[in-house]
């Protein structure tokens, strides 16, 4: 499943969920807009950032890297490229730095190197599991939640999660990109079903064009 593809069609989407996902209100998230940014004269390229608008140049930049693998280089290869954007960026007052690990297990106890700069208030580590725990998600979360749902479980959680869309506050177009985000997951998951039987699977008539 091209599991990094989708968690930043997902952030890009809606930009709200980060703010959700760090306990900031979402209010925050206004203006925000998600973008790859590649770091001028180096081989680096920051997989996801979070700019904040113009007009509030003191709010933070939002750093993400999603890491769907064992990594032992994850933290040297972050902060190298948080830094020189930094230092290449002269106007950012603020920033954080937010990775996505689908379990504990997958982390690389990071070297002493970094023990004070993972243990700073900027860095925060995020296990999606333990969306799990939470009773009650919103349809954002829930959908960040599906894409390291166990495939054995995806199809009960996608329907769940495609009502909960549909019966929630969420403007037209929000609703329609979630769907589609969340039919695009069930497609990932279940490459040789056709799709026909994933309509079925999850009780539509039919699915987007792109999924």
């Amino acid at each position: 499943m091209k599991t990094d593809s989708l968690f930043y069609a997902l952030f890009q989407s809606s930009p709200t969920i980060l703010f959700e996902l760090i306990g900031q209100p979402v209010t925050e998230a206004q203006g925000y807009r998600f973008a790859s940014e590649e770091i001028k004269q180096t081989a680096f390229r920051l997989d996801g950032v979070f700019l904040p608008p113009e007009t509030r140049p003191e709010a933070p930049v939002y750093f993400l890297e999603a890491q769907m693998q064992r990594d032992t280089q994850l933290y040297r290869r972050l902060f190298s490229e948080v830094f020189l954007y930094l230092r290449q960026h002269p106007q950012v007052q603020q920033w954080r730095a937010i990775v996505l690990y689908p379990r504990a297990a997958l982390e690389v106890p990071a070297p002493e190197t970094f023990g004070m700069l993972l243990a700073a208030p900027e860095v925060q580590v995020v296990y999606l599991d333990d969306l799990a725990a939470i009773p009650e998600l919103s349809p954002g979360l829930g959908t960040l939640r599906l894409l390291v749902e166990p495939a054995a479980t995806v199809p009960e959680a996608a329907r769940g999660l495609i009502a909960q869309v549909q019966r929630s506050s969420l403007t037209a177009t929000d609703s329609a990109k979630l769907l589609e985000l969340i039919e695009t997951i069930v497609v990932y998951t279940f490459p040789r079903r056709t799709r026909e039987e994933i309509a079925a699977m999850l009780g539509l008539t039919d699915l987007v064009k792109d999924s």
